[in-house]
C-alpha cells in the first residue's frame, strides 16, 4: 500500500498545488498528518476520488516521508482502477 503525488502544477491563491492520494483513507490521512495538512481539507471523502491538493513544500515533505512521485496521467489510472474495485467490493442493486 502506498501514498501518491502527482507532477500536476496548479496554481492557488499564491501557491503551486498538485494531487495526494493513497491505495486507503488511512494511509491517506496518516500521510496528512506527517507532512501538516489538516485532515478537513481532503476532496471527495469516502470515494475512489479522495485526495488532497498539497502546495509544493508539502510534496517535498510527502516525497521525505515515502510518497511516490507518479505523473498526472497515472493518478488518473490510479484513480480509475480503484473505482474498478470499489465497484466490484459493493456492486448496485
Amino acid at each position: 500500500m502506498s501514498v501518491y503525488v502527482d507532477d500536476m502544477r496548479a496554481p492557488f491563491r499564491g501557491l503551486i498545488m498538485c494531487h495526494m492520494i493513497a491505495d486507503s483513507t488511512a494511509e491517506l490521512l496518516a500521510m496528512a498528518g506527517r507532512i501538516g495538512v489538516a485532515r478537513k481539507w481532503i476532496q471527495k471523502s469516502g470515494t475512489y476520488r479522495e485526495h488532497f491538493d498539497i502546495c509544493l513544500s508539502k510534496r517535498k515533505l510527502a516525497v521525505v516521508h515515502g510518497a511516490i512521485e507518479i505523473s498526472m496521467r497515472e493518478m488518473a489510472q490510479r484513480s480509475l482502477e480503484k473505482r474498478k474495485c470499489d465497484q466490484i467490493l459493493s456492486p448496485l442493486p
